[in-house]
């Protein structure tokens, strides 16, 4: 065969067959196109219905939540409208009662305008009385009205006066009753819890010697033992026609002591001799010293007060040393730290604090000839310097009355004070103080008006005053005697108390001839 014809046929065979694909393939292309229209037109008209359903149901919804809203709405009027009709109705009531209010107000003011109107009235008529009766009395009692107004003034005042002495005298007696009986109480029991021995020193000390030869041996050549010992102790030895004894005379009792031991000590020794008797007085100072600290703690432990300052416990057992009036300053603050608390026991007050100031109240005396000012100053300053609490150091400083306590504790230290010193055997004064304290006591009495005479008796407990009775009523009898203890308290410095009795007495005296 040809090959051209071949190639012919082959060409025309391809072409056939590239031209059947092609339109067998365009056929496929077509209902492929055909089918995906199909289906895209099918998703729109559904997403077309379901965007109408959407579309309804959101109308839907927007219509039922406006609605919702309008009923809520509606409601909100309503209670607005209700809220604004009662609040019309309570106005309108107020309104009303504040009408009735003002009609009632002009009603009481027109009232009160006839009322003044004529209380004006009776007031102009009762002034017109009152200058009638005035020149009417004027008139009969041949007196002024500042005369008959000086006269009424001054029996007013006698009638008050007499009315107040009777009302003071009665609230007094009452209160002195009930106060007395629970003071007697106390105090009665304080002093019953706590007795203490009393001894009466004295500014001189007795050494007993062997023989009188003793004299001479302490007296020394030309003197020189007892100028050595008068020197080492700065006291005074008084050598005289005593038998067997020597006498030590010096206000500071700590010197006098260390003399007393050192001179016992010479004594027993036989060596006497100014080298033996300046070794002597040191052991007896050091001696003197550990008594000194021993008696302080001892003080300490006997009123149960352990945290006091060992330099105020070195100045306590100095007191031991130290007299006031004859009594013995230790003692007597041992005696004031357990009344005090005593009382304050009997009181509810802080025991452990009184027993404490009463205790310290005289601490200033230890030192009081070595320091400036008195012994209740140089006691406060004492406290302060050693950190003790202030109610003790207030204590300290109004247990004299120089200043003015701050606590019952304080008072209490007062009353104990007083009470120690006033026992029978206490204190001892001497005779020119006793004498000048009587004087005293009669010029303040007689210093008053109408008083005629004074008397200044039981050792100068009391003190008795005899009034003019034409000057003084049986009432001021009770004003004056509390004037006069008044002014006892305020310029005289006494232990205890003093009682002043004011004495009125009218006598008549007739002759039967």
């Amino acid at each position: 065969m040809n090959p051209i014809l071949v190639i012919l046929i082959a060409l025309a065979a391809l072409a056939v067959g590239v031209l059947a694909g092609f339109l067998y393939r365009r056929n496929v292309m077509e209902n492929k196109i055909g089918r995906t229209e199909a289906f895209a037109k099918n998703l729109l008209d559904e997403a077309t219905h379901k965007a109408e359903e959407q579309k309804k149901e959101r109308l839907l919804e927007a219509k039922e939540e406006i609605i919702r809203l309008k009923s809520e709405l509606d409601k909100e009027v309503k209670d607005r409208r209700s809220e604004v009709t009662r609040l019309e109705r309570r106005l309108n009531q107020r309104e009303e009662t504040l009408d009735k209010k003002m009609d009632n107000l002009e009603s009481r003011e027109e009232s009160l305008n006839q009322k003044y109107k004529e209380a004006e009235r009776l007031e102009q008529e009762a002034r017109q009385h009152c200058e009638q009766q005035e020149q009417e009395l004027e008139r009969i009692g041949n007196m002024t009205l500042e005369e008959a107004r000086q006269m009424l003034v001054d029996r007013i005042k006698k009638d008050a006066y007499h009315d107040a002495a009777v009302m003071v005298r009665e609230i007094e007696a009452k209160a002195k009753e009930e106060a007395d009986k629970k003071a007697r109480n106390i105090v009665a029991l304080a002093i019953q819890k706590c007795a203490a021995d009393h001894v009466a020193e004295t500014t001189v000390s007795v050494v007993a010697l062997p023989n009188d030869d003793m004299k001479g041996r302490i007296i020394g050549r030309e003197g020189r033992n007892i100028r050595t010992l008068e020197t080492a102790t700065g006291v005074d030895l008084i050598i005289d026609d005593t038998p067997e004894a020597v006498i030590i005379s010096g206000f500071d009792p700590v010197r006098r002591e260390v003399a007393r031991v050192a001179l016992e000590r010479l004594i027993a020794d036989g060596r006497i001799h100014p080298a033996r008797i300046e070794e002597m007085v040191e052991k007896a100072r050091k001696e003197v010293d550990n008594q000194i600290r021993e008696a302080g703690e001892q003080a300490v432990f006997e009123t149960n007060q352990h945290s006091i300052h060992n330099e105020l416990v070195k100045l306590l057992g100095r007191m031991k040393y130290r007299t006031s009036y004859g009594q013995n300053v230790l003692k007597h603050s041992v005696e004031v730290s357990h009344l005090a608390g005593v009382m304050a026991a009997e009181l509810g007050t802080d025991v452990q604090l009184a027993k404490r100031a009463g205790l310290l109240h005289d601490i200033g005396k230890a030192i009081d000839h070595e320091v400036e000012g008195t012994h209740v100053t140089i006691g406060g300053d004492l406290a302060r310097k050693f950190n003790e609490p202030e109610n003790v150091v207030n204590a300290i400083m109004a247990h004299h009355g120089d200043v003015e306590p701050k606590t019952i504790e304080a008072v209490l230290v007062q009353a104990a004070d007083a009470i120690s010193a006033a026992r029978p055997g206490a204190r001892r004064e001497s005779l020119e103080n006793y004498i000048k304290r009587l004087q005293k006591l009669e010029e303040i009495a007689d210093s008053f008006e109408g008083v005629e005479k004074s008397f200044a008796i039981q050792s100068g407990r009391e003190v008795r005053i005899v009034v003019k009775p034409e000057d003084v009523n049986d009432m001021g009898t009770l004003i004056l005697a509390k004037e006069i203890a008044k002014r006892i308290e305020h310029e005289m410095e006494y232990p205890g108390q003093i009682k002043v009795n004011v004495i009125r007495e009218t006598r008549s005296v007739e002759f039967a001839k």
